[in-house]
């Protein structure tokens, strides 16, 4: 069996992806006509052509302009469970999900025709695939502080929804201590913290997403490398890191999926886990990304196993159901040993 086999038959769990981001331009185009929209593209090779990123912005512009065809409950049930089924394929059995309601609200879209639409396909996969799942609400850091007071707000009807805040979109020119306010205010309520940081932005944004906004992880952070107190606290609290390979390449952030630092972090000892981040418009999904670790940066099998147990140890989930799924890693590998002695 092929490596690229096993791994997506790995069990693993996806801690950093954009709901919004997996909008296929199949769905795209379907969504568009169903709700009238006007795409400025004529077809969906048109819509792949513009898939060309020199930064975060250039993909930002891009990643709105695609949320504009969803509008209703049942758009947000399709796009969720579009994902949940490639989810499975790649043997992901818990998956945290981001989701920017301050992307649609600002449209007139109901917050809870948001939510509701991706909770209801959330329980479907539960149902059907026996994927669990947590989700994470974002705020918008181009945005102001009120206006994340404000979705907080909004969310109230749904708190039981909703397992933490996370703060994602534009990290240059808006540093997480711009958002302490909210984001202690979201930590008295009851939720858990994340934040992206040191992704385009220095090391010194994953120190202050650490030290003022509490979070328990953080997404991206590649960073650190340039701050080696830093990089030391990582290893030494276990912090996870949502490392997402192919989209740090197509952003520029690497220019080359071989020079990427994930392995090196990996070795020194940081909790790195591998995710999809914006898997449509970066080029693959989980097991993708997986799978490019691996030929580019050479992983072997063990240490894509142990990193695939990071993140379940990265994830939400209660220390039992951490060791449960860890225990099914362990049980997966045993059988291709006694298998084809692997």
């Amino acid at each position: 069996m092929q490596i690229s086999q096993l791994i997506k038959l790995l069990p693993k769990a996806e801690l950093h992806l954009h709901i919004e981001g997996t909008l296929e331009p199949e769905l795209m185009f379907e969504l568009a006509q169903r709700n009238n929209i006007q795409l400025p593209y004529a077809n969906i090779e048109e819509v792949r052509k513009s898939y060309e990123f020199h930064d975060l912005q250039s993909f930002l512009d891009v990643y709105y302009l695609g949320a504009s065809v969803l509008i209703k409950k049942q758009d947000f049930f399709d796009l969720t469970y579009a994902y949940l089924e490639k989810a499975n394929e790649d043997g992901i059995k818990h998956v945290e999900i981001f989701f920017d309601p301050q992307t649609h609200t600002q449209r007139g879209v109901s917050f809870e025709d948001i939510i509701t639409g991706i909770v209801e396909a959330l329980n479907k996969a539960k149902d059907e695939f026996a994927i669990s799942s947590f989700l994470i609400m974002s705020f918008l850091r181009h945005l102001s502080e009120e206006d994340a007071f404000e979705v907080l707000e909004q969310a109230k009807p749904f708190y039981n929804n909703i397992k933490a805040i996370g703060l994602d979109s534009a990290e240059i020119g808006n540093p997480p201590e711009k958002f302490k306010n909210v984001f202690k205010k979201a930590i008295d309520l009851g939720f858990l913290t994340v934040a992206h940081a040191g992704e385009e932005g220095p090391a010194e944004n994953i120190r202050n997403s650490l030290d003022l906004l509490n979070v328990k992880r953080i997404d991206h952070g590649v960073n650190c490398v340039t701050d080696e107190s830093l990089l030391q606290e990582l290893i030494k609290q276990k912090t996870p890191l949502t490392v997402c390979p192919l989209s740090n390449v197509k952003l520029k952030v690497f220019k080359h999926m071989s020079e990427h630092n994930i392995r090196d972090l990996y070795l020194k000892g940081v909790c790195v886990t591998i995710n999809s981040d914006d898997p449509s418009y970066f080029g693959g999904y989980l097991a993708d990304n997986y799978i490019e670790c691996q030929k580019h940066l050479n992983f072997s099998f063990l240490e894509l196993v142990q990193i695939a147990k990071n993140s379940f140890q990265a994830s939400f989930l209660t220390e039992e159901e951490k060791e449960i799924r860890c225990k099914e890693i362990d049980k997966f590998c045993q059988n291709l040993a006694d298998m084809y002695g692997i």
